[in-house]
């Protein structure tokens, strides 16, 4: 019998390592899915735009769209700095637009690097630097009160971020997560994920210093950024903040419930003055 045990034991603790291992080297691949396109590639958008490449440094690229309100003869009562997941390129989030141009708001989208026509390394505090450029950039023509910061799944925490240190108008975050080690850990508990997972994205650290109004959307039946992940982030909130669930919402299909889309446009109808100098 103690043999058996033994033999189970160090199956048991192989298996472990193994997985451990696994995680470890393939976190990237696990947890980042771009698809990246060539320069040349022409966007063929139903919505208005203008694509704008900005030189980063030396041999990397930015690539933005910017989608424009419609009808675009009426003056945009803000922008949208629209913060994508961890999948394919701006051509896969491109329908998103229309919600925010319908609405009379521009809607800017950034790909990250490897992702669509973006080039260079791929490191969490590249993804804080872009984001903070596509904001001054921003500045150039609206102020904060007319920006609001909107993040989906990964880009939930690179918005928070943002918004903890740059004022807007808003930030609107569908399917958020505590942190990025805390996505994984949902699904595996027994490993060590906050020394393992090198992205960190601590969104909860975030929102304790963000000074605009917070609404969270979050579906209970999301299968990859789980539910709870979201509930976690309830303690940072401020008391107007609000916190939307979703029964039966799973990760992609939450703008298709009509609590999101009241919920939508009530927060984008008026145009406010908020701003809290910085």
């Amino acid at each position: 019998m103690k043999k058996k045990i033994f033999r189970w034991t160090k199956i048991v603790v192989l298996l472990y390592c193994v997985i451990g291992i696994a995680l470890y080297s393939l976190q990237d691949k696990l947890l980042f899915r771009p698809v990246p396109i060539n320069r040349d590639h022409h966007y063929d958008f139903p919505t208005a735009y203008r694509e704008v490449n900005l030189p980063y440094n030396a041999g990397t690229n930015i690539n933005l769209v910017q989608f424009y309100p419609t009808p675009d003869s009426v003056p945009a009562k803000g922008v949208v700095l629209y913060f994508h997941g961890n999948r394919e390129n701006i051509s896969w989030y491109a329908r998103n637009a229309p919600r925010f141009t319908s609405r009379g708001y521009e809607v800017w989208m950034i790909d990250y690097p490897g992702y669509g026509k973006s080039t260079g390394e791929f490191t969490e505090q590249r993804l804080y630097d872009w984001a903070l450029l596509e904001y001054k950039l921003a500045r150039k023509k609206y102020e904060p009160g007319q920006i609001i910061l909107y993040g989906k799944s990964m880009g939930t925490g690179i918005a928070a971020q943002l918004a903890s240190v740059r004022d807007c108008r808003r930030l609107l975050l569908e399917a958020p997560y505590y942190s990025f080690p805390s996505i994984i850990g949902a699904y595996m508990p027994i490993f060590p994920v906050d020394k393992m997972i090198r992205f960190k994205i601590p969104t909860w650290q975030y929102l304790q210093k963000v000074t605009a109004p917070i609404t969270i959307f979050h579906g209970t039946s999301d299968g990859v950024i789980r539910y709870r992940c979201s509930e976690r982030l309830k303690p940072f909130l401020k008391p107007a903040d609000e916190f939307i669930t979703i029964d039966g919402g799973s990760h992609n299909d939450l703008t298709s419930f009509p609590v999101y889309e009241q919920k939508l446009d009530s927060l984008l109808r008026s145009v406010g003055s908020w701003s809290a100098p910085r």
